[in-house]
């Protein structure tokens, strides 16, 4: 093999695991557009509670969440569109399923190998995601799916290695919640936390007590809230499909009708 081959080979393999070069914006776009359908017919509404998050312009971002469901990276990437749209959104997912997804690295993900070979690896190349300020990164950080009301809150050490690791990023706690209230459809809920400095040079261990406990507090307003059952106290981002649908809507719209009012699908309106 000559080296002119050989720098290509190496360029080739590198460039395969670099999300920085294989994400694709105009493929993000149209995924975006095409969650943005799918949730309007899952959910009732995508529901923000306030503060809306603030970090600064010319720093990257590391967004870390508890882990409540199957939604949570579709979730990722509504959020990132309709909070940050000037920033460019990555995130891991595990090899082994990304290896069944493999449209998903031109979306911005990469893989979350096992071990300590796979935990350098993750840093290695979060470092590299965080190297320009408009980037930032989405992990969930219970590494498994958790129940919303589990307590204490346990995080991935990687987080907390990786802000140690990150001294320019700004930590943001993001909590989720997926729950009923009075249509048919669930509500997606989520709040974000206080954003931290990851210049604090702290140890391992406490970033790991404060990124936990941070996140908990926010999962703890965003429990409160949602149980006022109350979408005023939110913004809303996104309002889905209202009404049981079927042969009872179709009564309902028959005695609207009857009573010349207009139907309105809503449980409550």
């Amino acid at each position: 093999m000559s080296p002119r081959t050989a720098r290509g080979a190496v360029r080739e393999a590198t460039d395969a695991d670099d999300p920085v070069a294989l994400r694709s914006a105009f493929l993000h776009r149209g995924f975006v557009r095409y969650l943005g359908w799918t949730a309007r017919r899952h959910f009732h509404g995508l529901r923000v509670l306030p503060p809306l998050p603030d970090v600064p312009a010319d720093r990257p971002v590391i967004v870390y969440s508890n882990h409540p469901g199957w939604w949570d990276p579709a979730i990722f990437f509504l959020l990132g569109a309709r909070l940050f749209p000037d920033r460019i959104g990555f995130g891991p997912m595990d090899a082994n399923a990304l290896e069944r997804y493999g449209i998903l690295r031109r979306l911005g993900i990469f893989g979350l190998h096992s071990g300590p070979r796979g935990a350098a690896r993750f840093l290695r190349t979060a470092a590299n995601v965080l190297a320009a300020p408009e980037r930032m990164l989405w992990i969930t950080a219970e590494g498994a799916f958790t129940d919303a009301r589990v307590r204490p809150v346990a995080l991935l050490p990687g987080v907390a290695h990786l802000a140690r690791r990150t001294p320019g990023a700004v930590l943001l706690p993001l909590a989720l919640e997926y729950t009923f209230w009075n249509e048919s459809r669930p509500e997606a809920l989520a709040a974000f936390g206080t954003p931290q400095d990851a210049s604090d040079r702290w140890q391992t261990k406490t970033w790991e007590e404060r990124l936990a406990a941070s996140l908990e507090a926010t999962m703890d307003r965003l429990a409160g809230a949602a149980m006022t059952r109350a979408p005023h106290n939110f913004v809303s981002l996104l309002d889905g499909r209202a009404g049981e649908g079927g042969l009872y809507d179709i009564g309902r719209r028959l005695a609207a009708w009857s009573r010349l009012r207009r139907f309105d699908p809503r449980h409550e309106p």
